[in-house]
């Protein structure tokens, strides 16, 4: 018998047990339909960079809210050179019901006495001019259910003449970015070594209901646009500037980039300057300024010559400091000290001169 199983024939031979198969297609028939090209795409990266896509698409949270896609572009965009540099802290605070006396206090606070270039009280603007009305804008919170709080410090305010433009432009630049008209008032403060901005921003949009920002906008897009401003009115930052701003950094009581660096240089809590050395000797120089003051503070100490070992505080500094708002650029807390060498309880803000 011979078998054609193409054809589905049967032909009988002089011998049954003759079998001659006519190989065809093999066929696989729990194939399933062909991968869309987004998926053919999102694979093939995946095998050129293993683990990354897996690992950055987790869902988060972090994109919900209004501004979700400018926060993560900001986020995966790396510092550009020259882009000067701004802080902006952030606080949501829930309201309680029609009981607004915290948002009252809070208001009052930012306009205490001595925080303007003069000593004189903090005066409230808004977008439509240079005196906004406290009282009124409470008013119009009521029923609110939260309220955003923004500290915003630009690393070189001081150069410039007037904080008022540069905040009513980041606030514009926002409701872009938002797609809403937001409510908000302001009040500079010149008490510190640096200038910052207090401000005020209600939690609902123009239609009444409730501002809920995107977490990656807060955290990044935020800061992304005022530094934008910033370079954009002072201009770029050359590498002088950025040399003579790490030199001050040397002695500072606080958390700098130069520790920043340190730690990120380091393993295991060891710095070997061998493996992780500086070419730009300008640079070297501060990196060991820094170490020495680091080890005048018991934070970190040298056991051989050209290896340093660094101390659990410094490492507390940095988580402790944004729990911090105000020890920003050199601006000091009122109760002493604040490199820990123990727990390090939070400090409220209204404690501190900021």
């Amino acid at each position: 018998m011979r078998l054609n199983f193409n054809e589905g024939e049967v032909h009988m031979g002089a011998r049954d047990d003759e079998v001659r198969p006519k190989l065809g297609r093999i066929r696989d028939r729990k194939a399933g339909k062909t991968l869309p090209y987004i998926s053919r795409v999102l694979r093939s990266a995946e095998k050129a960079a293993p683990g990354r896509l897996r690992q950055t698409s987790r869902f988060t949270g972090a994109r919900i809210g209004r501004g979700g896609a400018q926060g993560t572009l900001a986020a995966t965009n790396r510092r550009a050179p020259g882009r000067r540099r701004v802080v902006v802290k952030t606080r949501i605070v829930r309201l309680k019901g029609s009981d607004l006396g915290a948002a009252r206090t809070h208001l009052r606070y930012i306009q205490r006495d001595g925080v303007t270039r003069e000593g004189a009280p903090g005066e409230l603007y808004d977008a439509a001019g240079d005196r906004a009305d406290g009282k009124a804008f409470i008013e119009r919170s009521a029923g609110d259910r939260h309220q955003f709080r923004f500290i915003v410090a630009a690393e070189d305010g001081a150069e410039l003449a007037d904080l008022k433009p540069f905040i009513r432009d980041l606030m514009r630049q926002m409701e872009q970015d938002l797609g809403t008209r937001l409510d908000w008032v302001a009040a500079d403060h010149f008490n510190t070594g640096h200038p910052h901005t207090h401000v005020v921003l209600r939690g609902k949009d123009q239609r009444g209901k409730d501002l809920v920002i995107a977490r990656d906008y807060i955290a990044h897009g935020m800061r992304g646009r005022a530094s934008d401003l910033v370079t954009r009115e002072l201009g770029p930052e050359t590498e002088l500037d950025t040399l003579r701003k790490l030199e001050r950094e040397v002695d500072q009581d606080r958390f700098t980039r130069l520790d920043r660096a340190i730690l990120r240089d380091a393993t295991d809590g060891m710095l070997a300057l061998a493996a992780k050395p500086e070419r730009d000797p300008h640079r070297h120089a501060v990196r060991m300024g820094r170490l020495r003051t680091l080890e005048r503070m018991g934070l970190a100490h040298e056991p051989q010559p050209g290896v340093w070992r660094l101390n659990a505080g410094l490492e507390a500094v940095r988580n402790v400091q944004p729990r911090l708002p105000c020890l920003v650029f050199g601006a000091t807390p009122a109760s002493p000290g604040f490199w820990p060498r123990r727990r390090v309880k939070p400090v409220r803000r209204e404690a501190m001169n900021c």
